[in-house]
């Protein structure tokens, strides 16, 4: 997650047109949605997932997973990455996406001190994709 970093957001905007993705809708309102990135055949990354503030812990988050790894399947792919800020970082939110991660299957593989920038460690997390 970006937690409302600007330039983030915009490029993130401008990638939902180019990149497969998924999203949650309730109503007319987009809950949470998912973009994901190929790098291999059998390689892919969780490129960015949001679920709106109020719409946390009741189930989106999990549910777009779900949908993009049974999605992933089907393109024969069987590992998923995804890069967010490590434990380093004081951030409560990001904290919480890490737990999110963890509860969903995902390993800690590496940290990279400075990919981003020093205030942004970035912790990469890897699963492999089985069908269910």
């Amino acid at each position: 997650m970006w937690f409302g970093i600007e330039d983030a957001l915009l490029m993130y905007a401008d990638d939902s047109v180019r990149l497969p993705g998924f999203a949650a809708v309730r109503g007319n309102q987009v809950q949470g949605f998912i973009l994901l990135t190929q790098h291999f055949p059998h390689a892919w990354e969780v490129h960015c997932m949001a679920v709106r503030s109020e719409a946390r812990n009741k189930g989106y988050g999990k549910a777009l997973m779900a949908h993009a790894e049974s999605w992933l399947l089907q393109q024969r792919a069987s590992l998923l990455q995804v890069k967010t800020v490590a434990a380093t970082s004081p951030s409560l939110a990001y904290a919480q996406t890490r737990e999110f991660y963890i509860h969903l299957g995902f390993r800690p593989l590496e940290v990279f001190p400075l990919l981003w920038s020093a205030r942004n460690p970035c912790l990469q997390l890897v699963k492999f994709l089985q069908a269910r």
